[in-house]
């Protein structure tokens, strides 16, 4: 992913999940037609013949997405773009469905709203993995000169739709007839879940929020996180039990909730529910998390008798478990899950499902089941996370430079250092700072999870004290 204050503006780098930059700086046609260039030069080397190109809800990606699709369907690909915006997972899918040589997806997820991205996907229907990536590194050469060329109109919502109800227990979720709440935060997932009660004959009444797409995301960042779900919170105070809200990232392969009485239900308390739940469904496999998420999973799967693996950020080190096989759920602080039985990909519609679905099948509501996870592991899960925005990238570096070296910190001894993504300081009663900074912008991620909210708090203060922020 490319930094904001770069010099240059045909500098490219894959980050985490494809590459990132700032819309008319970094993100232009002609860079964007070098990556597709790119990535059709490695497609044709591999013998590939088809790929699908979607886009989200953003500026100009629909533009964006034709610039891709011509420069593919120019080397001679037979290329699919979807007549409109759509989820991630969705594009994953079509990639899927239409057994492509890979996809492509328009969107910069959960970041800013000046910002697009270039998402590739591999031909199996998931984030492509660093090796593919480095390879499409590689071949990045000056903007190509294209002819026109046919490109395939593509629209696979019922098709979609079909895939995930095979995920779930219709019979079960037609029984439940209360309340949930969507918020798209004006992303691709608009109309997205809507559209699946409709077609899977559901009986619950769906109350959408910000579901009429805006490239603006309504004046907040498309990330599931409080800072950016005032309204749904606010609405959801009138709520009673069970009634809870999903809400999705900018293109709805991340999920977060928010619970009757406005209450934030966050990605790792999700990741233990729906962790038990499929596991009540007789489901086994491994778990994966990523190094950024809640010691409750460690115990939780050891409680379940599951082993564990604890990968870097990104969704692609999951996927390379997931296609390595024997999955049950692979998950990330972000609020990126994937299941067994899908696709080796993170789905916020699926996941929303699911969550419904174990309120139904346990008869509780996901604040009484995580309680419950708690009750069992004789454990409290209390967690934050702050991002502290930085001038430049220059002083990311510097900031990060201050925490090398690991110092007593709000009480806390510091007993163990990890270092596996970013640096994390391990404290002696299973709590734990992390310090990471963002591949994309400039910015430092500090997550700390704690015996209690005061405790995390007084942590996450002294940190950035610290840092000199």
């Amino acid at each position: 992913m490319q930094a904001v204050s770069s010099p240059s503006k045909t500098s490219i780098k894959f980050g985490t999940d494809g590459w990132r930059a700032v819309i008319g700086d970094q993100f232009t046609f002609d860079n964007v037609a070098r990556v597709a260039q790119a990535y059709a030069e490695y497609l044709l080397e591999q013998q590939g013949k088809k790929v699908v190109v979607g886009y989200d809800t953003r500026f100009m990606a629909p533009r964006f997405a034709q610039k891709v699709a011509g420069v593919l369907a120019a080397n001679g690909l037979e290329v699919y773009l979807c007549k409109s915006y759509l989820p991630t997972p969705v594009l994953s899918f079509a990639v899927k469905h239409l057994e492509a040589d890979g996809g492509v997806m328009i969107t910069a997820s959960h970041n800013p709203p000046e910002y697009l991205g270039f998402k590739i996907k591999g031909s199996y229907g998931g984030s492509a993995t660093p090796a593919l990536v480095s390879e499409v590194e590689k071949r990045l050469g000056p903007p190509p000169r294209t002819a026109s060329a046919t490109v395939h109109s593509l629209d696979v919502r019922k098709a979609y739709y079909d895939f995930i109800a095979q995920q779930l227990d219709l019979e079960a979720l037609r029984s439940y007839t209360g309340v949930i709440y969507h918020d798209s935060l004006g992303g691709a997932g608009a109309g997205w879940l809507a559209g699946f009660v409709k077609h899977a004959g559901l009986k619950l009444e769906l109350r959408e929020l910000h579901a009429v797409p805006d490239p603006m995301f309504y004046g907040v960042n498309p990330e599931p996180v409080p800072q950016n779900q005032f309204t749904v919170m606010t609405v959801l105070k009138a709520e009673q039990d069970p009634v809870f809200a999903v809400v999705n990232d900018g293109d709805a392969d991340r999920i977060g909730a928010v619970l009757a009485g406005g209450i934030h239900f966050n990605s790792h308390q999700i990741f233990a529910v729906l962790l038990k739940h499929l596991h009540r469904k007789g489901r086994t496999g491994r778990v994966v998390k990523t190094f950024s998420t809640s010691k409750v999973i460690d115990k939780l799967a050891q409680r379940l008798g599951l082993p564990l693996l604890v990968t870097p950020i990104g969704f692609k080190y999951i996927t390379d478990e997931m296609l390595k096989g024997d999955v049950l759920i692979g998950g990330e602080e972000s609020g990126g899950i994937g299941v067994a039985g899908h696709l080796p990909e993170r789905d916020g519609l699926l996941n929303a499902l699911l969550l419904l679905e174990s309120v139904v099948y346990s008869g509780k509501s996901l604040g009484e089941q995580f309680a419950e996870i708690e009750a069992e592991l004789g454990f409290k899960h209390t967690y934050n996370r702050i991002d502290l925005h930085l001038p430049s990238m220059g002083h990311l570096e510097e900031a990060m430079a201050k925490v090398q070296t690991p110092k007593p910190i709000a009480g806390q001894q510091v007993s163990g250092v990890e270092t596996l993504d970013g640096i994390k300081w391990i404290f002696a009663d299973s709590g734990w700072l992390l310090f990471r900074a963002s591949g994309t912008e400039p910015v430092l991620r500090v997550y700390c999870e704690a015996q209690d909210e005061k405790t995390v708090g007084a942590i996450l203060s002294e940190a950035q004290k610290l840092l000199g922020l």
